[in-house]
């Protein structure tokens, strides 16, 4: 399912504006999540149901390669760049790690959850308190993360990643999507 927030949606020939682009996706999915956790004690409407499918489906699909993407393509390559400014940010590629490990059975407890409440059309009193924990635990978490990632970490990929770099980049996240990867190959190395 694509997803399109904003007026311009980025491609893969620009990795990390597409990278931002994910988050204002997750934003989107965790509002629908945040939504259903607010009537989760009741029986599900049909639009809470459309909404906690979405999100279900994106996070356990869409977000997965989101983190590879991250972890696998973007900050190997950041933490090979000796510049100060990006040895610097190291400690916050280790956070932004962290969290995506973190994440990992929080979003499970969401799933399991969301499939329960989907399947039944209603949920346990602790199952409810647990639903509605882990999506506020989730929107603090995300909204820390994405933060640095936007602000700090995506500015320094631009900045000192040539731009082979990020076309190798932008290849490897085309290929996690089985998606052709197709570029403007006119434009000049940083």
């Amino acid at each position: 399912m694509a997803v399109q927030i904003g007026a311009k949606a980025h491609n893969f020939a620009d990795p990390t504006g597409l990278l931002s682009d994910c988050h204002r996706r997750v934003e989107m999915f965790l509002g629908s999540l945040q939504a259903v956790a607010e009537v989760i004690a009741q029986p599900p409407a049909k639009e809470t149901r459309q909404r906690l499918a979405g999100a279900i489906r994106y996070f356990a699909q869409a977000a997965p390669q989101h983190t590879a993407d991250e972890e696998e393509s973007l900050f190997p390559r950041l933490r090979r760049t000796n510049d100060p400014a990006v040895q610097s940010a190291f400690a916050n590629l280790e956070k932004l790690e962290a969290d995506h490990r973190w994440a990992r059975p929080v979003h499970a407890s969401v799933e399991r959850l969301g499939k329960l409440y989907l399947a039944t059309g209603k949920l346990a009193d602790a199952e409810v308190t647990e639903f509605r924990s882990s999506v506020a635990r989730l929107a603090t978490m995300y909204q820390k993360h994405i933060s640095i990632e936007d602000e700090s970490i995506f500015p320094l990929a631009e900045r000192f990643l040539s731009r082979t770099e990020m076309l190798a980049i932008a290849r490897e996240m085309a290929d996690r999507r089985s998606v052709p990867l197709v570029v403007d190959i006119a434009e000049p190395d940083r």
